[in-house]
């Protein structure tokens, strides 16, 4: 059995899987996962290892809220394209990397486990960490779904500098690799529960340079999830601007009772 069966090609009950994600999954309830712990980090570490594995002992080590995933993570974002396991992963829409996509939902997964492992204060950095590369890399819609609102609140600055650079690249008419807009919307969208005006702030901004019907669609996500002046307005807004589904949508949101 080679190193990397060992450590997730064989389930906690010592039963060799083809599901990794499953053995990843359910550490939460295996204490015996920190068993694996060593090897998988000398396993991401290993410069003579393929690829795939080193990628996959990262998500692992992250999703069990280790110190060496997430510190994993935050050196990553430094340098992205530098990482070992970059452009590991395509997407099929847009074919670019989308290995931040994954980093971004084993930081997610690792809350289940971030208390008792003592974590918080790491997986807040890996967090912010990669908000900072949203102007820049791919994470397939879901970043914005995956940062509650405690993680917003200590990353609204990186939140803004990271929407201020990606407008500034969309109004400069430069070229994009994916659908920068909408990903920079998600991410307004992911303040609106917190700040509803700043969510409404960000997300203008991005649609006064670039607001396809995708872009427009992702926005009305804000009407829904916070209220006040400013986003009613938002969603008058909308509804001047958008599509019959668009303004079905906000229609929808609107009418909700304050």
């Amino acid at each position: 059995m080679t190193r990397f069966n060992e450590l997730l090609g064989t389930d906690f009950s010592g039963e060799p899987t083809t599901d990794i994600d499953d053995v990843i999954d359910s550490a939460s309830e295996e204490p015996a996962h920190r068993e694996r712990v060593p090897g998988l980090i000398e396993l991401m570490n290993d410069p003579a290892a393929p690829e795939k594995e080193r990628f996959l002992a990262c998500l692992a080590l992250t999703t069990w809220a280790e110190p060496a995933g997430f510190e994993a993570v935050i050196r990553a974002a430094v340098d992205p394209e530098g990482t070992p396991w970059y452009d590991f992963s395509i997407d099929r829409k847009f074919s670019v990397d989308s290995t931040f996509s994954q980093l971004a939902v084993a930081v997610d997964g690792s809350r289940y486990l971030v208390e008792e492992k003592g974590t918080a204060a790491l997986r807040l950095r890996a967090f912010r960490a990669l908000v900072q590369l949203a102007d820049s890399q791919y994470f397939e819609d879901r970043l914005g779904e995956l940062i509650d609102s405690a993680t917003v609140r200590e990353a609204l600055g990186d939140i803004k500098a990271a929407v201020g650079r990606g407008v500034r690249s969309l109004a400069a008419g430069e070229a994009q690799r994916f659908d920068l807009a909408t990903q920079l919307v998600d991410l307004a969208c992911a303040v609106a529960p917190v700040d509803g005006p700043l969510s409404v702030e960000l997300a203008m901004s991005v649609l006064q340079v670039s607001a396809s019907p995708r872009t427009l669609d992702h926005a009305v996500t804000i009407v829904f999830r916070a209220q006040g002046p400013e986003v009613r307005q938002f969603g008058e807004y909308l509804l001047t601007v958008g599509d019959a589904g668009v303004c079905a949508e906000v229609r929808e949101a609107l009418s909700r009772p304050a």
